[in-house]
This record gives structure tokens, sequence and C-alpha cells, in this order.
């Protein structure tokens, strides 16, 4: 088959995120496909689940289709089946093909042993969304920081900016390290369309953005505004700890009225690397610090001549910035070696363990 033509079949794919705007101007990849693959037409993972996918063709017209035959083997590797996000080419109620993706957001799944679990694919925002209440943490949003990166464009927001416990100068003050110039914050009343409207910059028509963040901190009370009715359902966070009930049980692409998609996402509590993350992409300020230290190979820990520990006796590096940065240091190089032995391991199984 060709892609999808100027008219409305092309208009309706572009309200759910189709990356080009000129119906001529495919990628050599995807026009490929097209051409390997003819009688079946693309369309959008909208959701996700244990069972297989919903998949759109344009705004509300979702419909159930079954995984190719090798997805569902033990052995495939979990972050090479589609996630919520990806474009696919369908035919006879069936995926038959995986278009190449423009962007990933991906974490190191929980486990002994190494797997990768994708959020969502081809978006070209991610909000990383952290309450002003006991969720707050600069530390996790560092994490956060570290999984996004690679092709799209991150942006903290603040929510619950009506009943904060931190305010939001002294959150904006705690994260200027952690964010730099690079990374907008915003504060909003995830409640009030108006205060929400300050995410309007960052949803434009065409646009696709993925909401993280902890249970509670308040992504599907933006998503139901943003939208303009209720949609997710939200629950109270519990009163001892601020902590979210998860209301999201599974990732869903949501066409909004500006013409952007929004995927919203279950909470996350646990944020491991995958591996295939950059530290320098969060820590350049450390980076350049150790730059200047006496000794190249230097581990900042007793070494003479330690610029980085120099830099925190002086009060010019945080001390819990430099503290998560050894820390996330350490488990991206062991996520780094549990990736290269999977990927050096014959025919490995998704979990990374031989079968004895």
């Amino acid at each position: 088959m060709s892609p999808p033509a100027a008219g409305p079949a092309f208009d309706a794919l572009r309200a759910i995120g189709w990356p080009f705007a000129d119906a001529e101007a495919v990628e050599p990849a995807w026009r490929d496909a097209f051409d390997a693959h003819p009688g079946t037409f693309p369309a959008r993972v909208v959701e996700q689940h244990r069972t297989g996918y919903l998949v759109a063709r344009a705004p509300g017209d979702a419909m159930a289709v079954e995984s190719p035959p090798e997805w569902q083997l033990p052995r495939f590797a979990p972050e090479q089946r589609a996630a919520v996000g990806d474009w696919v080419l369908v035919g006879d109620g069936r995926i038959v093909a995986l278009l190449a993706r423009r962007t990933v957001i991906k974490r190191g799944a929980a486990g002994e042993h190494y797997r990768q679990q994708l959020i969502a694919a081809n978006v070209d925002r991610v909000l990383i969304v952290s309450g002003l209440d006991g969720d707050f943490n600069p530390r996790r949003i560092e994490r956060y920081l570290l999984l996004v990166r690679g092709g799209a464009e991150p942006l903290v927001v603040l929510t619950k900016a009506d009943r904060a416990a931190t305010s939001v100068a002294d959150a904006q003050a705690a994260l200027a390290a952690v964010v730099g110039d690079a990374v907008p914050v915003v504060a909003v009343n995830a409640r009030d369309p108006e205060s929400v409207a300050a995410l309007a910059p960052w949803l434009g028509p065409g646009t696709t953005a993925v909401l993280v963040g902890s249970s509670g901190a308040g992504k599907s009370t933006v998503t139901n505004t943003l939208l303009g009715h209720e949609r997710m359902r939200t629950r109270a966070v519990r009163a001892g700890d601020d902590r979210g009930r998860h209301t999201t049980t599974h990732r869903a692409l949501i066409p909004l009225p500006s013409g952007a998609c929004l995927i919203d996402t279950p909470g996350m509590r646990e944020l491991k690397p995958t591996g295939e993350e950059h530290l320098g992409d969060n820590f350049a300020d450390v980076e350049a610090l150790a730059a200047q230290c006496r000794f190249r190979d230097c581990s900042h820990a007793n070494e003479p001549g330690c610029a980085v520990r120099a830099a925190v006796q002086a009060g010019i590096l945080e001390p819990a910035r430099f503290a998560n940065y050894l820390k996330l240091r350490e488990e991206l190089a062991a996520a780094a070696r549990q990736l290269e032995a999977r990927r050096r391991a014959p025919n490995p199984p998704p979990g990374g363990r031989r079968r004895r």
C-alpha cells in the first residue's frame, strides 16, 4: 500500500498525531513498510492491555486488534513489542508491522533480572508531574529527567499549587540545579482550566505528550481539565503521607480539543535506568566540575584534588544532588553491564535469564 493521501482520512490521522504534515513526506523506513505490506492500513496504538491492543485511525475510532504471533513468544523482547503511541500497520484484525519509532520513553522494569519496560512511544513532550504536597521530591524528578532524555522535550509540572505544602517559589529554587535553564517548570492548579491553560504552549496541534509521575500527583486531574470533562478516574491521596492510589491502571492516548494527544500513565514508584541513559545530560554541572579533578579517573571518593568534593564543601554543589549523582552513576553502570550481558547472550529471554 501507499502512505495515506491528503483528504479526510489523512486529516483524521493528523488529529491523533500523525507525524508528517505533508501527506507525501513520509520517511523511507515507513514507506518501505507500506510497500512490504499491501492491503494494510496505518493506525496508532491508543491502549495496551495484557490481552491485546486498541488502535485508532481517527479520534474516538478505537478498535481491538491482535498482536503478531512472535510477540506472544516468551523470548520476544518486550521493548520490541508495540507500546501506547506507536504507529503500526494493521491487516485482518492483527498488527502486521511496527513502524520505526521517532522517540521512546522507557525504564528498567522491577525485578532481579534485566528487562526494559516501555512507557510511551513517539512523544514530543514529557510532562513530569509532581504535587507540591508530600509528593514533591527533587531527587525523584532528577530520576525522571534521566529516563526521558533523548528526543522528547521535558517539562516539569507542579500541581496542587492551590494547597501546597511547599511554596511554588521554594520548589522552583529547589529545582534550579536539577533542571537548569533548558527545562521549563510550570505550576498549576490542576482543577482550574485557566491555570492549566498555562500548558498550552507545549500542547499544540499535532503534538503528542505523555504525563509521568507518582500516583496521586495529579496526572489524571490535569487530563480531565484539559479535556473539559471527567474521563479519567481520580481519588484523593492518603492523608498520612500524600501517597496516591492507583486510579489509572493502564496507559491511554487521548486526543485533546487543542489538537494535541495526551498519554496518561499509571503512577510509577520505582524508576530504574535501562543502561542506555547518559548521566551527563542531567548532571552537566557535576560533569564540568569532574573535568577539573586532578585525576582523570577520579571517583570523587577519597582522591586528593577532587574538584567535585571541593565544590560540595564550598557550598557550590548541593550535597543531596552530589549523593544522587553517585547513586545514579552506580545504578546506570550496573544496568549497562546487564544490558551488555543480555546482548551477548544467545537468544536471551526478555528478563535476561537463560533456561537450564
